[in-house]
């Protein structure tokens, strides 16, 4: 079989690639990287080409190929690669759980590392087996016989529960239509909105317009409707996705039940008093205590201005709007209605000027003024007609990277917005090998032969996965375990992407990604001083909600007992304590929160705010000397974004910055 998942001369044969290609790819990859640790753990005497290099060439084949089977799986979900993904999880499971325990590699990586001096190993080759020797003692290779094989088997049980808690948030998602007959209903939803419905219930063979949980469509009915009832049947809707209210099949609250049990036991088979402290074993912050305070100390400078904002948002509802009580689904319309009021700033009529074209030449503009490089289009096979292909180039038009790019929602495709590598940068014996990485979005595409548009907070999301993609397309190491984001503490993962956030805030940069749908004029300086005007709007409000995320995720990997107490009634006490906008007791947001039950965020959504301050800090360093916006910028790659994980991070900000991080800047960006 001429398989493409085999094919690692050039680009991944998207438009090749079957669900029949992925268990004989598979098997074999995972078959030609057993023996390959089988030798490593054998080499004798060891050396960096006898032990790391080898098997570093096939687990990054097997790598590369699974990336591609787990991309498909999210962008274009059928039940045939579905299943066949499924199929082959406990396969590549079951080999890098093995990998990290192998006593044998385990001894030679701790040769080598006891003689690194006599070797004559860089710095970099030390950090690489630094970094192993610790993920050796977190993958269970110090544990006795019987321990290690219970470990490997939690965390096959954990690959496939996660797994399966995404697939239920998808297909709940995708399971839910409302057909609406009668206009008046609609009253309200944007001209584009209406007629993306109107497409999609033609697409069923339906008249009228089809309503969806898919963003493009709940978010403006929430935000627009004028039909409270309308607004409070897709709320519930999408509060009880994946919960005990729809399928049994579906219901996510078993799972969340056994992730939590499977954690807990293996956090404690290392020695850990919690999953939390397991999770913060690689990242800047030292302990559960250090962020639980960080998060509170924060919470407690946000909530007075959480509360006048709540209070000014029930005012007006009251007042304006005649909504004497103000439910949840009334948060987001309300909301609207009140900037409007009070800025008279409406985010539709800005989303006519953020066209697809502008927004993206706007973006690759910011790329090249900061880092010198061009955006190019390029050639690819691709996975949907969406999706498409681009080359980031030096001045000297030499390749740098490689990036896909998927903008908008359809069915089958898992919600969301994200960045994730495909190929990395490397040293070969052929040369160095150029990154690659998918771009991903859920936004609505254009109707009627029209563009795109996006709402400001589209284009800010698609200038934040932007900062994640040249994170690891900039990268200048080439040792591999240590190269673009591999190896970089996870609460630093979101500074390069919060930093591109605001040049979305800059007014000439807003200026020259802006074109008018229909007029194709600039968005004009006063309209854009409203925004500016309205940019921290219930700031705290939307600081107490992240919070409230961050609070609930920690609490419940360093505080949660299993069996004792309730994963909603932890919520409920989260909320207690921080939120001001308060979520129904019925809402099944843990059904939900895939960050931490399928993505990796486990006690770790706290990152966010966490790697705010250094964002907003590092962007401050633009703003204090705006004349040197392209040494400024030079110096922000060279320190922070080619570095990979070659330096602890905390190291590259200060390089960057030339002392620690300071919060002043995110409260000052935050109005607060």
């Amino acid at each position: 079989m001429d398989n493409p998942l085999l094919d690692f001369s050039g680009l991944p044969r998207f438009d090749e690639i079957e669900p029949a290609h992925v268990q004989p790819a598979i098997d074999a990859l995972v078959t030609e990287a057993e023996a390959a640790l089988a030798l490593a753990g054998r080499a004798q005497p060891v050396g960096w080409d006898s032990v790391v290099v080898p098997l570093e060439d096939a687990t990054e084949r097997l790598g590369r190929a699974w990336n591609q089977v787990g991309h498909l799986n999210a962008v274009v979900n059928t039940p045939a690669m579905r299943e066949a993904y499924n199929a082959a999880l406990p396969k590549v499971t079951k080999f890098f759980s093995a990998l990290g325990q192998d006593q044998a590699l385990f001894a030679s990586y701790q040769a080598l590392s006891d003689q690194a001096d006599a070797l004559g190993l860089d710095a970099l080759q030390r950090r690489v087996l630094a970094h192993a020797l610790r993920d050796f003692r977190l993958g269970g290779a110090a544990l006795d016989d019987d321990d290690r094989a219970r470990f490997a088997q939690i965390q096959q049980a954990l690959a496939r529960t996660s797994a399966e808690f995404s697939e239920h948030v998808l297909d709940a998602t995708d399971a839910f239509a409302l057909y609406v007959e009668n206009a008046d209903e609609l009253d309200g939803l944007p001209d584009d909105t209406l007629a993306a419905a109107r497409a999609a219930a033609e697409r069923d063979g339906r008249s009228g317009w089809k309503l969806t949980l898919q963003m493009p469509c709940y978010l403006p009915v929430q935000t627009y409707a004028t039909n409270r009832d309308l607004r409070e049947r897709l709320y519930r809707a999408y509060g009880l996705r994946a919960s005990e209210s729809g399928p049994e099949a579906l219901d996510n609250g078993p799972l969340i039940a056994r992730i939590l049990e499977l954690r807990q036991e293996q956090a404690a088979l290392l020695g850990h008093a919690n999953y939390a402290e397991l999770s913060l074993a690689t990242k800047m912050a030292t302990a559960p205590d250090a962020v639980l305070s960080f998060l509170r100390d924060l919470a407690a400078r946000a909530r007075p201005h959480a509360e006048e904002d709540r209070e000014a948002l029930a005012d007006f509802a009251r007042e304006q709007l005649g909504l004497d009580t103000l439910e949840p689904w009334d948060i987001a319309f309300a909301s609207d209605r009140l900037r409007q009021a009070r800025y008279d700033y409406s985010a539709q009529t800005v989303k006519r000027y953020f066209t697809e074209d502008r927004v993206l030449a706007g973006l690759f503009d910011v790329i090249g003024s900061l880092y010198g490089l061009r955006v190019e289009r390029d050639d690819a096979p691709v996975w949907h007609e969406d999706a498409r292909f681009y080359r980031l180039v030096d001045a000297d038009g030499a390749l740098v990277g490689q990036f896909y790019l998927d903008l908008y929602a359809r069915e089958g495709k898992r919600g969301g917005a994200w960045m994730d590598d495909c190929r990395n940068r490397r040293a070969t014996a052929d040369g160095v090998q150029t990154p690659l990485v998918y771009l991903v979005c859920n936004f609505g595409r254009g109707t009627g032969g029209r563009p795109a548009t996006f709402t400001h907070g589209e284009v800010t999301t698609l200038f934040h996965e932007m900062g994640h993609g040249l994170h690891q397309l900039l990268t200048r190491v080439d040792t591999l375990p240590i190269a673009g984001i591999n190896g970089v503490e996870w609460d630093a993962v979101e500074l390069p992407s919060q930093f591109m956030e605001n040049f979305c805030w800059e007014w000439d940069r807003v200026q020259e990604m802006t074109a008018h749908v229909e007029t194709g004029e600039p968005l004009p300086r006063d309209l854009f001083d409203r925004m500016l005007a309205a940019r921290n709007f219930q700031s705290g409000l939307q600081t107490l909600r992240q919070i409230e995320f961050a609070l609930f995720d920690m609490l419940l990997h360093s505080e949660f007992k299993t069996g004792r107490d309730d994963v909603l009634a932890l919520l409920e006490r989260v909320r207690d304590e921080v939120a001001v906008n308060r979520t129904p007791a019925w809402h099944r947001f843990p059904n939900q929160f895939s960050h931490i039950f399928a993505g990796g965020y486990a006690a770790g959504y706290y990152s966010y705010k966490w790697a705010e301050v250094l964002s907003a800090d590092a962007y401050a360093a633009f703003e204090e000397d705006p004349a040197r916006l392209a040494d400024t910028g030079a110096r922000f790659r060279t320190e922070v974004l080619s570095r990979g994980g070659s330096r602890d991070a905390i190291e590259n900000f200060r390089a960057f910055r030339g002392r620690d991080p300071d919060i002043a800047a995110l409260l000052r960006h935050s109005g607060m």
